[in-house]
């Protein structure tokens, strides 16, 4: 690849970074509630904790943040007709930004929100079969832990099923894990019984 292809996605994937790491949850905590969701429930900035620091509107305020960071950029990415390489580039770029933000000392959230958004406009089957799934384990349990993690495992399941193309496959592989490893402290609540529920 030449360095006059590298140079957009460079630049689209910095500045999806910088723009993925800005943590919501907190700004809307703060804003509309006056808390810091890192000093409450499980102390990350994602939309779960910043709904139990800030209440629902708060929380859908961070879902819908969230989504977007994954969707604006991957959007971008496809219209500006870069390959699947590339597209993967950007998309783990929103993701990381957010689990690891550099304005909070790369302490962020667990990416859930924004894995579904950089599927969507890239793999659209693949992030309603994997929304299929936490909805359903949600709605079983009420645990959103478990609900993301068994969401996280489908994801490179649903896409080499669905014919993805190899990049996709790999991004949710990484997605997927990267997610779960996230869930650990929960996985040891969940063990224990001591998870909360929503």
């Amino acid at each position: 690849m030449s360095a006059t292809l590298l140079e957009p996605v460079i630049i689209l994937a910095t500045a999806t970074y910088f723009v993925g790491a800005i943590p919501f949850g907190l700004l809307f905590a703060r804003w509309l509630t006056g808390k810091d969701p890192r000093e409450h429930g499980s102390g990350n900035t994602g939309a779960t904790n910043a709904l139990r620091t800030g209440g629902k509107k708060v929380g859908i305020l961070t879902l819908i943040a969230d989504v977007f960071k994954g969707v604006i950029p991957v959007s971008m990415a496809m219209a500006l007709d870069f390959n699947e390489s590339q597209i993967l580039i950007v998309a783990l770029a929103a993701f990381l930004g957010h689990i690891f933000p550099v304005y909070l000392k790369f302490k962020g959230g667990k990416g859930v929100a924004t894995m579904f958004g950089v599927l969507l406009p890239w793999e659209p089957l693949t992030a309603v079969i994997s929304f299929a799934v936490w909805l359903i384990v949600f709605k079983l349990t009420r645990y959103v832990s478990l609900a993301s993690i068994l969401a996280g495992f489908a994801l490179p399941l649903a896409a080499w099923g669905l014919g993805a193309s190899d990049a996709a496959v790999v991004g949710c592989l990484i997605v997927g894990g990267i997610m779960t490893i996230r869930h650990h402290e929960n996985v040891s609540r969940l063990i224990a019984g001591t998870e909360f529920k929503v």
